[in-house]
C-alpha cells in the first residue's frame, strides 16, 4: 500500500492505496468525490477531467501516487460559497448538458481552455480543444455557446460576445 497526500478542493487529503490506484478511482473511492466520473478509463472520453497544479489532465492516466503532493481542483471545488463558477452556470444557462454525464469533465476543460486562452477563443478553437471529451447526447452545440459565454463573462467581453 501507498500513502497519497494531495491538496484537493483546497483542502488537506490522504489515504491508502494500492500503487496502481488510478487518480480517478482515489478521488471517487477514498475521497468520496463523486462528481468526477469514471467512462472509459482509456482516455478517450474525458469524463474524469480534473485539474492538477492548474492544468486539465484525464484523472484516469495518472496513478494516485504519481499525483501525491499535487493541488487538485475536482468539479465539487469550481463553486465557492454555494455559487456556480460562471463556466457552471453558463453550462446551466445555455443547456449544455442533458443526461449530465460528461458535464464534469467538459466543465473542467472549458475553465482550463479559458484560463489558457485568456479571453481569445472561437468556435472553432473551442471545438477543437474539447476534441478530447465526448458527448453522446447533445451534439456540442449548446456546451460550445456556454464556453463562449462564459469565456466573454470571464474575461469581460459579454457585451462584444452578445451583439
Amino acid at each position: 500500500m501507498a500513502k497519497v497526500k494531495l491538496t484537493v478542493n483546497g483542502r488537506a487529503a490522504s489515504g491508502d492505496c494500492e500503487e496502481r490506484t488510478l487518480l480517478v478511482h482515489f478521488i471517487r473511492e477514498q475521497l468520496g468525490l463523486t462528481g468526477t466520473h469514471v467512462g472509459c478509463d482509456t482516455t478517450q472520453c474525458g469524463a474524469c477531467v480534473v485539474h492538477m497544479d492548474g492544468k486539465s489532465v484525464k484523472s484516469c492516466t495518472i496513478l494516485a501516487v504519481q499525483a501525491s503532493g499535487s493541488a487538485i481542483t475536482t468539479i465539487e471545488g469550481l463553486a465557492v460559497n454555494g455559487e456556480l463558477h460562471p463556466v457552471q452556470a453558463a453550462f446551466k444557462e445555455h443547456h449544455g448538458l442533458q443526461c449530465g454525464f460528461c458535464t464534469p469533465g467538459m466543465v473542467m476543460t472549458a475553465v482550463d481552455m479559458i484560463g489558457r486562452h485568456a479571453g481569445h477563443l472561437d468556435e472553432q478553437t473551442v471545438r477543437h480543444e474539447l476534441d478530447g471529451n465526448i458527448c453522446r447526447c447533445t451534439g456540442y452545440h449548446n456546451i460550445v455557446k456556454a464556453v463562449l459565454s462564459a469565456n466573454a463573462e470571464m474575461h469581460g467581453t459579454a457585451k462584444q460576445a452578445a451583439e
